[in-house]
């Protein structure tokens, strides 16, 4: 796989019992770069997503075919340790979903399941995974306090500090800032900007502005299908399908 490759996808089709949400998706996600998903409700964009860490297992009468390659191996094989996975490619989802827990314990909850106890230990993986989260300044000095007191931005980027605790490599954002106003936005799509530097990121969004925003390639779902994949300037600015076109264009429909 091209070393500039995180993920490559081939062949990926999925049914729910006989209902078939996806088709046939070949696709290779960049390292360390913003990749949209973008598209109408209900094509295929979540469903996707949730294949990249085996979320899709959680769901009754599911179908898989095809492969995603993630360092060299099929994710979809039965010998997958999808703990381990999931440690690696981890989901920020679109409402916030903080544990009812003090900031500090939402954090350090991943980094003591995984077995650091040291105190010295979690205090710095706490501390570094909210600044990359930009939310150390605004929390510092209530550390003990519930999390559920948070504004919803800030319960945002708290779910993403805790993911970040963990280590991974992918962060899969499926809306994350939908549920959010226009400032709470601003400060989600900049951190964005700031951990691509370390993660590959993969972000679902209904917003065409967002994706134009954030993302360095842009991928575009009708009806379980990849209708088109490209750099994002060439797919909002030169697509080469009518529906892309139209569908970025607000013509859709």
């Amino acid at each position: 796989m091209d070393d500039n490759v995180e993920i490559s996808v081939k062949n990926l089709s999925l049914w729910f019992g006989k209902f078939q949400a996806l088709k046939n998706i070949s696709i290779a996600i960049p390292k360390n770069e913003v990749t949209a998903l973008i598209g109408p409700s209900g094509c295929g964009k979540s469903t996707f997503i949730k294949t990249l860490d085996r979320m899709n297992d959680l769901v009754d009468n599911v179908r898989i075919t095809g492969e995603v390659i993630y360092k060299g191996r099929n994710i979809l094989d039965d010998d997958t340790d999808v703990v381990q996975l999931r440690k690696e490619i981890g989901m920020v989802f679109q409402k916030p979903n903080p544990f009812p827990k003090s900031i500090y314990d939402n954090v350090a909850y991943g980094p003591r399941v995984h077995g650091i106890k040291d105190r010295k230990a979690l205090n710095d993986i706490v501390e570094g995974s909210l600044r990359k989260a930009a939310l150390w300044d605004e929390v510092s000095d209530r550390l003990n306090e519930s999390a559920l007191r948070l504004s919803g931005g800030q319960q945002q980027r708290l779910c993403i500090a805790r993911l970040l605790a963990v280590e991974p490599n992918v962060l899969l954002m499926d809306e994350p800032a939908s549920a959010l106003d226009p400032i709470a936005t601003s400060k989600i799509e900049d951190l964005l900007y700031e951990l691509k530097r370390e993660y590959t990121i993969i972000i679902v969004t209904h917003n065409m502005q967002q994706a134009a925003r954030v993302a360095t390639h842009t991928a575009f779902f009708l009806l379980g299908e990849l209708i088109e994949y490209a750099s994002t300037i060439d797919l909002f600015e030169r697509p080469r399908d009518k529906r892309t076109e139209d569908y970025v264009t607000g013509k859709f429909g």
